[in-house]
């Protein structure tokens, strides 16, 4: 019987290490990849410089915005005037949608345009396509997919 609580005790303070350990190393939840609220990549996206553009979708691509961001989805998007970059925005979210864009569509975006490494991109928060919408930011910015708003 000593034995047995003696193991048990063992046991149990292995238990209680192990999950210390865990604990300390824990660096924390990493969220939405850097595509979330309050990361330098979202504090890009400014109202004041909305704007909305249509034109044909050149290519629809995988793209990683930001050194340590998770990839994102990426259209070419020409229009009358230009060939501008449009970020819609995390892949695990994206991908998940049902409105598929693809190479060739039509489309129109709704966005604030910026610049990231000399070259114009537009930060979309709404895509038209035919009938269908999709919103992906507030007026404010603030993307769907942010578990939280300020």
């Amino acid at each position: 019987m000593r034995t047995r609580s003696i193991v048990g005790l063992v046991v149990v303070v292995s238990m209680f290490f192990t999950s210390s350990l865990a604990l300390a190393a824990w660096k924390g939840y990493r969220g939405s990849g850097g595509w979330g609220m309050g990361t330098s990549y979202q504090r890009m996206y400014n109202p004041a410089t909305v704007e909305t553009v249509s034109g044909k979708v050149e290519s629809v691509d995988k793209i990683t915005p930001m050194k340590g961001m998770y990839y994102g989805i990426h259209l070419l998007l020409k229009t009358d005037k230009e060939t501008v970059s449009v970020h819609l925005g995390p892949g695990w979210y994206i991908e998940r949608l049902d409105m598929k864009i693809e190479k060739g569509d039509k489309v129109e975006v709704k966005g604030s345009r910026t610049t990231m490494m000399g070259k114009p991109v537009i930060i979309a928060a709404e895509v038209k396509k035919g009938d269908s919408f999709l919103k992906l930011r507030d007026e404010n910015g603030i993307p769907v997919w942010a578990g939280w708003r300020r």
